[in-house]
């Protein structure tokens, strides 16, 4: 296998002009790049601004003649903190923000390969499908198949709570999304029967939320959800942040009034209720600690149950499922804000209290794990809380809804930092994608080129993703109630009982609710 850094660049400045492929819009020309076709850059859905800015997406204007696809639309407005606008990271800027990109190794009709639709993630409020770390070229050349990836409205305009509004349009971009590929795949060499969605974080609560919602039925045969966030707001918690975001801004939750801030500048409110969450614990409960003041909201009519709740009542039985988790998801949080192994007996009896589930979580915690430091129970209490355990619970979820479900934990470390970071959240990115030099992978590889282990470990993520999409079968048994079996994915994967298993009996019986408003 060649590293990334040995192809062209992403962005389609280098390769040859590529084939003509016509959708139900117009015609786009793509690139011909390292063997594959790629379009970048393609309308899905209308620019969500003027009248249409709030609501649910709107159909691409068509065009005339051949459109060039060679370089990916803007990214959505989005809280970049202190990374500055799209401008000064190099990006196009633009109101075009709901477009789709294709790699296909070839734009044959009569091919019909397996299409996979990345969703990314990002705290649902950051986040573009042009990100370098997202180039999907080792998928579509190693797997055979076509992929997809996609841009969703994020944060204010994506999934804050006002009046006037529908909820969660940053869903419903997804949606409008998928019924472009269900009808214009085929002319890319896509078997429109055969899609995936597959998603990372903020991207598999997404994954989540379309296996639960009526309106994504039948748009996708198979789906991927790596790392599952627990976090979904019931309507109040929605309702009372989202007049908390207006307030930043002196302003009332309502289109109307929200209409008046250009979308660019919106996500300043945003930026500054995060840095305040904290303080409003009392309030918001565990939903504050996160410190993303957006996530989807069961607002019974686009999302009208959890995604447990909904799976649980069969609402995904006929789709396969392929769901895990990072062993050490939480980790990286820790180290972001340098408290790595700095955590105090006093942060960790709080964190215990607030995320621990039962009655007695604190203490249940410290039995199951007597050799733990505060620091690791920290750790552990929120790796569990936030992703580990909505994963698992995930697959539990289907198989009571009579459904199939494959889970997995990745539990080699990554290399950078020491190996201090472990199997943190956001390793499986560049490691599915080849992506160790863009990205989380700068941080995670440390720049460095990829050991043996890396490349292997890369190779068997992107074959078993592929033939889960290919088969519904990524190479390990399903899981079910009696053996557990999952794989684990390290320098020698093994099959084997779920290995957290102190973890899980703590959580056994625990339901994930929408958050609510205290």
């Amino acid at each position: 296998m060649t590293t990334t850094e040995s192809r062209p660049p992403h962005d389609g400045s280098a390769g040859q002009p590529g084939p003509v492929v016509r959708t139900t819009a117009g015609a786009v020309q793509g690139r011909r790049e390292a063997g594959l076709a790629v379009f970048r850059g393609i309308p899905f859905a209308a620019p969500p601004v003027g009248e249409a800015r709030f609501q649910a997406p709107r159909p691409a204007e068509s065009w005339d003649g051949i459109r060039d696809a060679y370089a990916f639309g803007p990214p959505p407005p989005q809280d970049l903190g202190n990374l500055g606008g799209p401008g000064l990271l190099g990006l196009p800027e633009g109101d075009e923000w709901l477009t789709v990109n294709v790699w296909t190794p070839d734009p044959d009709p009569a091919a019909r390969r397996p299409v996979m639709v990345w969703i990314y993630g990002g705290a649902y409020k950051l986040g573009h499908s042009g990100s370098p770390g997202y180039d999907a070229r080792h998928i579509a050349e190693d797997g055979d198949v076509v992929v997809v990836s996609l841009n969703y409205r994020l944060g204010m305009e994506g999934f804050a709570h006002i009046e006037g509004a529908p909820a969660n349009r940053g869903l419903l971009d997804q949606v409008a999304a998928l019924e472009w590929v269900r009808v214009n795949v085929e002319a890319f060499g896509g078997d429109p029967g055969q899609v995936t969605i597959f998603g990372e974080s903020a991207g598999a609560g997404s994954v989540a939320s379309l296996l639960s919602m009526p309106r994504a039925a039948g748009l996708f045969r198979r789906a991927i959800a790596q790392s599952v966030p627990g976090t979904f707001f019931s309507d109040a918690l929605a309702r009372d942040i989202g007049t908390a975001l207006a307030a930043e801004l002196g302003l009332r939750p309502t289109v109307a009034d929200l209409s008046t801030i250009a979308p660019r500048k919106l996500t300043s409110a945003g930026e500054t209720l995060s840095a305040k969450m904290l303080q409003r614990v009392d309030r918001w409960g565990q939903a504050a600690p996160t410190v993303t003041p957006f996530s989807p909201v069961v607002d019974g009519e686009v999302l009208p149950a959890t995604p447990w709740q909904a799976l649980a009542a069969g609402s995904a039985k006929d789709v396969d499922l392929l769901v895990g988790h990072n062993r050490d998801e939480y980790r990286l949080f820790i180290a972001m804000v340098g408290q790595l192994n700095r955590i105090t007996e006093e942060r960790a009896a709080s964190a215990l209290r607030l995320f621990a589930p039962g009655p007695d979580g604190e203490q249940a915690y410290r039995t199951a794990f007597p050799e733990a430091s505060p620091s690791e129970l920290y750790e552990r209490v929120q790796t569990d809380w936030l992703f580990n355990m909505p994963s698992l619970h995930l697959a539990e979820a289907q198989r009571a809804g009579g459904g199939r479900a494959h889970v997995y934990e990745l539990t080699w470390p990554a290399p950078g930092n020491g190996g201090a970071l472990g199997a943190c959240h956001g390793l499986d990115i560049p490691l599915l994608f080849g992506t160790y030099g863009a990205d989380l992978g700068l941080l995670l590889f440390a720049g460095a080129e990829p050991s043996a282990d890396a490349l292997a470990l890369s190779s068997r993520f992107r074959t078993s993703w592929t033939s889960f999409a290919r088969s519904g079968d990524p190479g390990w048994p399903v899981y079910d109630d009696a053996e557990r079996l999952v794989q684990v994915l390290d320098a020698e994967p093994v099959v084997t009982a779920y290995p957290e298993e102190r973890s899980r009996r703590l959580w056994e019986g625990h339901e994930f609710l929408p958050l609510p408003l205290l």
